[in-house]
């Protein structure tokens, strides 16, 4: 494990839309009643950017550890916590410099406790114009593949050994016309046919991919004129957050839209998925974070939503928020010039 620093016919369409209202939404005050609770925070040495995804979260179960990554300026803080919340180690990433490249325009590659660097590989700016912002955004692992989205719309595919730090660039996908915003990825369990990686962009463009020793592209979902700062895949489900507040599930081999949920007064800043339980989380620009619960219909194969809990952040510019396990019981949180990450589990 590494750590990056960087249909035709009408009624074949079913659109469930469920609007909601964030006041109250932190539940009723009775602790009995909630299913979530405040937790004992784990401390940073410097606040969060303000940059969408800006939480990461790897549990070890064999360690009894989980590792949470956040950006602060041109750095990324590593910070290693007992499950009770106690910081055990905190490590300092910063960008390499040099290397032949000015301004350094690279991404790199670490050990996941942050010891050492494995790989490096600079963004080649191309034919972008000295006022261009150069980066790279998007992350996700399918099999042993790393991707990596860029400003220029581009998907880096890194292809990584089972032993030795012998990483190669293998393919560059072309999808997007506008700076990838996110990537996720499923399991595709073996089924040739399974769409098994999404990724969105700033005009809010979905592209749904099938990964393997040449990725394909098997069907691209149109934006709505916002973008789409974050997206999940959940057994063939896509969902999609965007920057009206909308959360959107659509069908991944299809692009046929499922659910659409008003689920935030403001842009959303992260989605994240507890794999195990079908849980979906999305945290915006209006301090809330929801939990909902995702499950198929048998009847009629769609994806149906329930709202399960809203979690209120006062006062703070909610920037990343994850959960802490597969199975959804505890999620955390991170906020602009917020120097801690605030932790929630289940009641």
């Amino acid at each position: 494990m590494y750590v990056w620093v960087a249909r035709p016919r009408l009624l074949a369409v079913r659109t469930c839309v469920v609007s909601m209202v964030a006041v109250d939404s932190q539940g009723p005050q009775d602790s009995a009643v909630r299913m979530f609770r405040r937790e004992r925070s784990i401390p940073l040495r410097g606040s969060a950017a303000a940059l969408c995804n800006n939480l990461s979260v790897l549990q070890l179960p064999s360690r009894n550890l989980t590792h949470f990554g956040v950006v602060h300026g041109p750095s990324a803080q590593l910070v290693s916590a007992a499950p009770e919340g106690v910081p055990l180690a905190q490590r300092q990433l910063h960008a390499k410099e040099g290397a032949g490249v000015s301004p350094p325009l690279i991404t790199q590659m670490y050990e996941s406790d942050g010891s050492v660097m494995v790989y490096w590989h600079a963004l080649d700016s191309g034919d972008a114009s000295p006022v261009q912002a150069v980066f790279a955004r998007g992350i996700a692992a399918s099999g042993h593949f790393i991707c990596v989205g860029t400003w220029s719309g581009q998907i880096l595919v890194f292809d990584i050994p089972a032993k030795g730090p012998n990483i190669v660039l293998s393919e560059e996908l072309a999808g997007h016309q506008t700076p990838v915003t996110d990537i996720a990825t499923e399991p595709a369990q073996g089924q040739d046919y399974v769409a098994d990686m999404v990724t969105a962009d700033d005009s809010g463009l979905l592209c749904v991919w099938r990964s393997g020793p040449e990725f394909k592209l098997l069907t691209r979902i149109p934006g709505f004129g916002v973008p789409c700062p974050s997206v999940q895949l959940w057994h063939g489900t896509v969902a999609a957050g965007y920057g009206d507040g909308q959360v959107r599930l659509y069908e991944a081999s299809t692009g046929t839209l499922h659910v659409q949920i008003s689920a935030h007064a403001r842009a959303i800043c992260a989605l994240d998925l507890a794999p195990e339980a079908g849980k979906l989380l999305s945290a915006a620009e209006d301090t809330f974070v929801h939990i909902w619960k995702l499950s198929r219909s048998p009847e009629s194969g769609y994806t149906e939503v329930e709202h399960c809990h809203g979690e209120c952040v006062p006062d703070t510019q909610v920037c990343g928020a994850r959960f802490c396990d597969p199975s959804g019981s505890s999620f955390a949180v991170t906020g602009y010039d917020l120097a801690e990450i605030l932790r929630f589990s289940s009641v």
